[in-house]
């Protein structure tokens, strides 16, 4: 089923995931927050790079949703580290960006990011997203 198929006001029900959102848009991040919440998936959020690096290492979040423009580290440094945690090579790591350039997709790849999704996002593609993620163990 596509975003187009749901009514307004559908929530899909998906697998619960644990997500971590990452946005220095306290605004944007809450919003994203409260839908996925009531997708029934377990979120935490973080709003600068240090933040998202240790919420990822205590949180142990199946999806990532991160932001590229962050205060203290960059998204592509919080996803480089992330990938290199234990652990951090099976979580999805999708970054939200309002950058869609052709070269601003290759670095997101080349940082470890599995999707690369420009702003404004559409909350059921986020969350059909996250019910692709693997389900791993709460290890």
């Amino acid at each position: 089923m596509g975003s187009s198929d749901y009514l307004p006001g559908d929530v899909p029900s998906t697998a619960k995931r644990r997500v971590l959102v990452v946005d220095d848009n306290v605004d944007s991040a809450e919003m994203l927050r409260q839908f996925l919440i009531m997708s029934e998936h377990e979120v935490r959020m973080a709003h600068n790079g240090p933040d998202a690096v240790t919420q990822a290492e205590d949180f142990k979040p199946h999806v990532v949703l991160l932001d590229i423009g962050l205060p203290g580290l960059t998204g592509h440094e919080v996803a480089q580290r992330i990938r290199t945690s234990a652990g951090g090579e099976g979580i999805m790591l999708i970054a939200l960006t309002g950058w869609g350039q052709p070269a601003d997709r290759q670095r997101s790849a080349e940082a470890g990011f599995d999707l690369h999704l420009v702003k404004p996002i559409d909350p059921f593609e986020i969350s059909d997203l996250i019910a692709s993620a693997p389900k791993r163990s709460s290890a």
